[in-house]
C-alpha cells in the first residue's frame, strides 16, 4: 500500500468516480479533500498551483501530483497495478489503453450530455435537439460495446481491468435514467459483473440525488 495518496474532488463527480473506482480496486490507503460544485474551492491559489485548470480530479502520490482523469488512472494503474489491473505487455496494455479514449473521446461526451440533460437540467430549460442527438449516438456507443462484449466478459480480455472503468463508470447513471434503452444482454451483463465489484458499490453507486450537481 502507498501512504500519503490525495485525491481532490467530490465524490458524485463522473471523473472523481473513475479515479476512486480504481484506487479501490488496488486497495490504496487515501483521503479524498472535497472540492468543486456545492464544495467550492477551485479557484483558491493553493489548488490552482496543483492544477492550474482549476478542475478535478487532482491527486498527490507523495511528491507526484496529477491531474486529468484518464492521466491519473494510467498513473495510477502503471504505479501499483502493475501485472494484475495494467497489464506488463506493451500490446496487452494497448488494448485498454484504447478502451480509455475511446470512452473519454466518443462515450463520455456523448452520455454526459444525455444524462445532464435528463437528470439535471428542469425540463423547461432543455435542449431537446440536443437530447436526440445525445441520445441516439449513447444508443450507438452501447451497441458497439454490446457487440465487443459477445465474446468476452470484460472490455480488454478475462478479467477486470482498468480498460473496464471508464466506459463502465457511465452504467450506474444510465440505467437510473428513465429513458426507452435498447435491448443490449451482452452489455447488462457487463455490467452486472462490475456491479458486484465493492469499489463499484462504494465509490460509483452513489445516491442519485448527489448526481444533481
Amino acid at each position: 500500500m502507498t501512504q500519503g495518496l490525495t485525491v481532490w474532488g467530490r465524490r458524485s463527480a463522473f471523473n472523481v468516480q473513475k479515479v476512486l473506482w480504481l484506487v479501490g480496486e488496488l486497495g490504496l490507503e487515501h483521503e479524498v479533500i472535497e472540492v468543486g460544485g456545492p464544495f467550492g474551492g477551485l479557484d483558491r491559489p493553493d489548488f490552482l498551483a496543483l492544477n492550474p485548470h482549476g478542475r478535478v480530479p487532482v491527486i498527490r502520490d507523495g511528491g507526484t501530483v496529477v491531474w486529468e482523469s484518464h492521466s491519473v488512472l494510467r498513473y495510477l494503474g502503471a504505479r501499483y497495478g502493475e501485472g494484475t489491473l495494467w497489464p506488463s505487455d506493451p500490446a496487452e496494455r494497448s488494448l485498454g489503453d484504447r478502451w480509455l479514449d475511446w470512452a473519454q473521446t466518443a462515450l463520455q461526451p456523448a452520455f454526459i450530455t444525455l444524462f445532464r440533460g435528463l437528470y439535471v437540467t428542469p425540463e423547461d430549460q432543455r435542449d431537446e435537439k440536443a437530447l436526440r442527438d445525445a441520445k441516439e449516438k449513447t444508443d450507438q456507443h452501447y451497441a458497439l460495446l454490446d457487440r465487443e462484449l459477445a465474446g468476452r466478459p470484460y472490455l480488454a480480455g478475462d478479467r477486470f481491468s482498468i480498460a473496464d472503468i471508464p466506459a463502465g463508470a457511465t452504467l450506474y447513471r444510465y440505467y437510473a435514467l428513465d429513458l426507452d434503452r435498447p435491448a443490449l444482454l451482452n452489455l447488462e451483463g457487463w455490467y452486472g459483473r462490475l456491479a458486484e465489484r465493492a469499489s463499484h458499490g462504494l465509490h460509483v453507486r452513489r445516491p442519485l440525488e448527489e448526481l444533481k450537481f
